[in-house]
Parts: structure tokens; sequence; C-alpha cells
């Protein structure tokens, strides 16, 4: 069977979502810091990879509709599910006398995190449709026009639920403080990151356009 560009076009895209989405999950545990103002603040590495998650979803929901990029995020969630499921079945496996990696490694690798892991990936589900219905609207007000209101509105308050609801199920630890601290920056990092990634979408909104003869589709209806 030969693909056509639209499908091989898609399948890139999925293959791009899907490693970024793992490797936000994986790496979401470590914290690092940013100076503000001369003031530290706390954020998530998963920050790294998980804007361009919001960034395809916005492209696939241009270029294939609500419907299919509906189907992203939950492909997104059970495949994140499945591999985190494996790992923790991998760290129930007996190691052997002669290991390239000891336990205590690959429990602060892999399996430690866990309570992270679920937040980050209901906060995801949830904001990612949340993502998803506020293009529609915008797209539907708007036509075709404004693709960078559409593209930054919907993330804007997607990623906004997103930071509050990993933040406050994941480092529950962390006191009142440090919790509003971690959302404000995060959700800034995110903003300036969304801002910032404007010129992406045009240039892949181009490039699909240009290269590969696809058309953005009409907002359907529900």
């Amino acid at each position: 069977m030969q693909l056509d560009a639209r499908l091989r076009l898609f399948m890139y895209l999925i293959g791009v979502f899907l490693t970024c989405l793992l490797i936000g999950n994986l790496i979401g545990g470590k914290l690092t810091s940013v100076t503000i103002l001369g003031d530290e603040r706390l954020i998530s590495a998963g920050q790294l990879s998980f804007p361009l998650t919001f960034v395809l979803t916005d492209i696939v929901n241009e270029f294939y509709g609500r419907r299919t990029a509906r189907a992203l995020p939950m492909l997104g969630f059970f495949m994140t599910a499945l591999a985190f499921g494996l790992l923790h079945l991998a760290g129930a496996v007996p190691f052997a006398a002669q290991t390239a990696i000891t336990p205590a490694a690959f429990e602060n690798v892999f399996t430690s995190a866990t309570r992270i892991q679920i937040a980050s990936m209901i906060a995801y589900l949830v904001a990612q449709f949340l993502d998803i219905g506020v293009f529609f609207l915008i797209k539907k007000a708007t036509g075709d026009r404004f693709l960078w209101l559409r593209a930054t509105g919907s993330t804007a308050v997607s990623q906004l639920v997103d930071t509050i609801l990993v933040t406050c199920i994941a480092f529950t630890f962390l006191p009142a403080s440090a919790l509003v601290n971690t959302i404000l920056t995060s959700y800034a990092v995110k903003l300036v990151a969304a801002v910032g990634m404007t010129p992406v979408i045009y240039a892949l909104h181009e490039l699909l356009e240009r290269r590969f003869g696809l058309r953005p589709v009409p907002a359907e209806p529900r």
C-alpha cells in the first residue's frame, strides 16, 4: 500500500507527538529553577517537550479536523499508560547478579515518580481536550483568519488548566507559597513558549500547504 502525502504526514505528526509526550512524562519529575527579577522559581523539566504537543494538536486540528484531533490525546493517554505499565513490569522483574544498572538507579529514573506521572496524564488529557475545544470555537468564529489567535489563545487557556492540575496533584509536598510560585512560573514559561512558537506554527502551516498540498478543513459541527 502506498501512503499519500496526507496520511504520511499524519504518521510523522503522531510520531513526534507521542515522543514528546512520553519524554515529557519521564523527565517531568525533575525540578529545575529559573531566576525572575532576582527570585528563584521552580519549574518542571517536562516543560522542555510538553508545549510542542499542544502545537502539534493545533496543527492536526487545523488540517485534519476536530474529530481527528480528539483522537490524538486519547491515543497519547493510552500509549503513556502502556509505557508506564511496561516500566513497572520491568521494575518488578528480578535483577540478575550481573547487571549494567543498579535497582536503585532504575527505580530513581523510571518508577519513583509515579504520582507525578499520573498527575501529568490527568492534566494532559483535560488540557488537550480543552485546547481542541477552544481552538474550534475561535476557528468557528473567525474562519481561516487569525491563525495566531486560535493557536495561542487555545494554548493559553489549556496550559493554565494543565499547570494548575499537574502542580496541585503532583507536588502536594510543597508549601502553598511554593505551589503558587511554581504555577505562576510554569505558566509564564508556557505562555512565552506559546508566543515564541507562533512563527513555527505559521511556518508549518505554509509548509503543509505548499509542500504537501494540504488545506485547512472548515470548523465542522459537533
